[in-house]
């Protein structure tokens, strides 16, 4: 009996800023002076996703996401072709989640309601803080009161809302993040994704940490406001679906997020995007070529025929980051040693579930150390 083919996400990355922050490693380019360059990449975006169905076959669609970079620089009209020529190229679910990730400027909410009309139907909102100074640190390009105006404009356009935080910022208490979660809760959006400030090689806050202008949170504070977050958001009933979002109620969830980490496929456009496709020859991993001068050139990009052992470590690597984990048949060609799971089962850290590797909520703040110890 043939499997059937698993539902296909597409994720669209739109590379250019009008700022980049001093936190960002993604494959980003300042918008400023590159109005044409734009212009002839969403034609090479189109050309690569009718290429890309060459490769994927047809497909059950469930998912669009523009990620970035600053997709809501882009012309609305843009995402509607983006999103029109998905929809003919697969059979779009009635249900069809397309995201768009916005920053929270004036300018761009002006522009929300024709992000909507484009077929934008979920918003993730960039506010990474309420709070004026940590925006400040944060690099970012709006204040605290623009970015709660934006998200009461996101909540009246678009039928789903996410936004995004940073916590673990130098010097921020359990107390103050508690009540800043608080003030964003009350901005009405349904997925919240509080994401820890990490420190990516070849940032600026790296540059910053080795001058010690920059000291982040040492490891034991930032498990107390890792604590706070999970507190705070169960609370006021956001389940914790994954390790960084949490959702009201399972309806609320990311279905693009879930494509990665149920192991599902997804076609990847634009510059420096990453895709996942399953062929009759095995699981083929995609990269484009991360200048928007190449990939508008053809130029550069690869295509990865995965190992059967390559593809079960990456199902690992992401389904550990969701409640449900992974199947362990899923992963059975890893041969993953009975007493490496019975350790870590005792620990505390694995759930005891003979079907299924799924991490506990203490198992969450260690999943590098597990899953190293499951893949050794």
């Amino acid at each position: 009996m043939t499997t059937p083919a698993p539902p296909l996400g597409v994720y669209v990355h739109w590379p250019y800023c009008a700022r980049i922050c001093p936190y960002c490693d993604f494959n980003v380019f300042r918008a400023r002076g590159r109005e044409v360059e734009a212009e002839a990449l969403v034609r090479a975006i189109l050309d690569d996703l009718a290429a890309q169905r060459e490769l994927t076959g047809p497909r059950d669609l469930v998912s669009v996401f523009f990620g970035g970079g600053t997709p809501s620089l882009m012309d609305p009209a843009w995402t509607a072709e983006i999103v029109d020529q998905a929809r003919r190229l697969w059979t779009p679910a009635a249900d069809l989640e397309v995201t768009l990730e916005a920053n929270p400027t004036d300018a761009e909410a002006d522009r929300f309601a024709a992000f909507a009309e484009a077929g934008v139907n979920r918003l993730s909102l960039g506010l990474q803080s309420l709070d004026d100074a940590a925006l400040k640190l944060l690099g970012r390009n709006h204040g605290a009161t623009e970015g709660r105006r934006a998200a009461g404009v996101a909540a009246r356009t678009f039928p789903r809302l996410s936004v995004d935080l940073i916590y673990a910022r130098p010097g921020q208490t359990p107390g103050a993040w508690a009540q800043e979660l608080k003030a964003a809760l009350a901005l009405g959006a349904e997925h919240v994704s509080p994401y820890q400030l990490t420190i990516e090689a070849g940032t600026a806050f790296e540059r910053a940490v080795r001058r010690g202008t920059l000291v982040p949170p040492a490891e034991d504070p930032a498990a107390e406001l890792f604590e706070t977050t999970q507190t705070v958001l169960e609370a006021a009933g956001f389940d914790a679906y994954e390790v960084s979002n949490h959702a009201q109620g399972e309806t609320a969830r990311s279905r693009h997020n879930l494509v990665y980490w149920r192991g599902w496929d997804y076609v990847g456009a634009g510059p420096g995007a990453h895709g996942r496709i399953t062929t009759p020859e095995g699981r083929v991993a995609t990269t484009a070529a991360d200048r928007p001068g190449d990939y508008i050139a053809g130029e550069g990009g690869t295509r990865e025929l995965l190992t059967p052992v390559e593809a079960a470590q990456e199902r690992v690597l992401s389904g550990l980051r969701i409640a449900q984990g992974v199947g362990r048949e899923e992963v059975a060609v890893l041969d993953i040693l009975p007493e490496r799971i019975a350790r870590l089962v005792e620990l505390g850290l694995l759930a005891d579930d003979p079907a299924r590797l799924r991490a506990t909520a203490q198992g969450r703040h260690v999943l590098d150390a597990i899953t190293r110890e499951l893949l050794a």
